[in-house]
């Protein structure tokens, strides 16, 4: 008998569906301690989870039979993805369960922004009658700046238009015609700030976005402007929010999500003009309705050896198959990771060809992973092995695949090519042996690097001096030299510094390494 272990509530429309099945045995035990949750999953074939379970490295550790992990939602925050793909465990989550009830929450906290709703109600409770207090603003023909148009900004667009409003948006990995498909004109992140009445957020969060409203971009908008974040908390810096609005800088918000949950007493929470809730954007009878019904199939699907859907760490192919081209999955996915925290502007298209020995392999899981990696650290929706290649297509992303027998130096090759508005990154890797994978070749450099961890890449004249330079820098700041590899173009030209590091370079270090003399550029890569 197969065990299946739930450990959030779950809708009943969901458990139903278990118990159609013979050969499924369902336990249900919500806020289990610690040491209880680890005797249950012990002998779990299947743990379905919300938000409210944390399964750590140290929780899975303690799994011996788990196949399987389902998460009832898109976050994957209290699930570490890591350590389950280490147990060879495939970790699934239901990516549009709630993409209507987000987009409806972010419109009902935008209406309520623009008349004041929950300040009135709040007046007239106390006894006051102060109609002239609380006149609001009206939606028609004003102008929705929506930052991410994934299927949640989408979803808002179309309900904006019905209300007569002008969507403009801006995401750099959405062309301007698939834009203007869903009847949005997009703009520059600049042209958003300046021209919006009401910005709307709907993007992951990342380290390279946290904070990306700030002081600085509150400074370009109309003062009477209003932000909405139903995303993430962090994307917008909430002490510069609170401070425009204290100024008079900006009219007002509506946050759903907050950079600590719960928020506490914090500045912006007591405002006036701002708007919160404790991150209800999932929370409908619908939505919760839905992601059980979505993750329950799943597993039942797994388990009944039909097609695995929705997983963030395993690609749907045979297992034969699969176990001859992991190593190539894995070296496709590390590259189109590595190539998305260098690339610059709207991505384009993505050519990716297979060299000598790799040609002999079933491509389209491999070129899955590319997208998949590419994609993942830059767009708000949960990408994985399933819908990688839609969510390409969904943006306009042209994808071409070749096959050439000629590997040149090596047995085996794969290029990867990105073409953006702005230039083409360049990208090779080998596969030496099942567990030796290797970057060969960064936009025409010669390099030799596994694609793990953390990698510090150094734009450089080629002069004399450069390692020690940085080498002095890192080991002042703390930071471990792991490996290092060199490529230039011709003697005295420019070069690449290649370094493998044990932990991430702190801000202040990068600025001066930056800053460096005879440094061009540098960049942290975490994979």
């Amino acid at each position: 008998m197969v065990k299946i272990l739930i450990c959030d509530e779950l809708a009943e429309e969901g458990l139903g569906l278990f118990r159609q099945e013979k050969n499924l045995s369902v336990v249900l035990k919500t806020k289990l301690p610690l040491e209880e949750l680890k005797k249950q999953i012990a002998d779990a074939d299947a743990c379905i989870v919300r938000s409210g379970t944390q399964l750590t490295a140290d929780v899975i550790g303690a799994a011996r039979k788990l196949k399987v992990i389902g998460r009832a939602g898109v976050g994957l925050d209290n699930v570490d993805v890591e350590a389950a793909s280490k147990k060879g465990i495939i970790v699934m989550n239901t990516p549009g369960g709630n993409t209507i009830s987000a987009a409806e929450h972010t419109f009902s906290l935008l209406m309520a922004l623009a008349r004041n709703i929950p300040q009135a109600s709040v007046s007239v409770k106390k006894g006051e009658w102060e109609r002239k207090k609380f006149t609001g603003v009206e939606l028609y023909e004003k102008t929705l700046g929506i930052l991410g148009l994934g299927r949640i900004g989408t979803e808002v667009a179309r309900r904006a238009q019905a209300f007569g409003m002008r969507v403009i948006g801006y995401d750099p990995f959405l062309r301007a015609e698939k834009a203007l498909e869903i009847g949005v004109e997009a703009v520059s992140l600049d042209e958003l700030l300046k021209q919006s009445d009401f910005l709307t957020l709907h993007m992951p969060l990342t380290a390279e976005n946290r904070h990306l409203i700030g002081a600085k971009e509150l400074e370009k908008m109309k003062k009477t402007a209003r932000v909405i974040n139903c995303a993430r908390g962090g994307l917008v810096d909430e002490a510069a929010l609170a401070e425009a609005i204290k100024n008079g800088r900006l009219a007002g918000a509506a946050l759903d999500v907050f950079e600590t949950e719960p928020p506490g007493d914090g500045a912006i929470v007591g405002l006036p003009q701002v708007i919160v809730t404790p991150h209800l954007g999932a929370s409908t009878e619908e939505a919760q309705i839905a992601v059980a019904v979505d993750v329950v199939q799943s597993v039942i699907d797994f388990f009944k050896g039909k097609s695995i859907r929705n997983a963030v760490n395993f690609p749907s192919v045979d297992p034969e198959v699969l176990e001859q081209i992991k190593p190539y999955i894995h070296l496709a996915e590390k590259m189109g990771s590595l190539l998305a925290q260098l690339i610059e502007g709207q991505i384009l298209q993505v050519d990716i060809e297979y060299h000598g020995q790799a040609v002999g392999y079933e491509a389209t899981p491999i070129t899955v992973a590319a997208i998949k990696g590419l994609l993942a650290p830059i767009l708000a929706e949960s990408v994985n092995y399933v819908n990688a290649s839609f969510l390409a297509k969904e943006r306009g992303i042209k994808i071409t695949e070749a096959k050439t027998s000629d590997a040149s130096r090596y047995s085996n090759l794969i290029d990867l090519d990105v073409r953006t508005d702005k230039k083409t990154s360049k990208i090779s890797g080998t596969v030496f042996t099942r567990e030796d994978t290797r970057v060969v070749r960064l936009d025409g450099f010669d390099v030799e690097v596994a694609p793990e961890g953390y990698l510090l890449l150094i734009s450089n004249r080629d002069v004399p001096g450069i390692v020690g330079q940085i080498g002095t820098l890192l080991g002042a700041g703390g930071v471990n030299i792991a490996g290092m590899t060199l490529g230039r173009d011709k003697p005295g030209g420019q070069a690449r510094t290649l370094l493998k590091i044990d932990s991430a370079v702190p801000d202040a270090v990068m600025h001066q390494i930056k800053k460096a003399k005879n440094v061009l550029d540098a960049k942290l890569i975490r994979l």
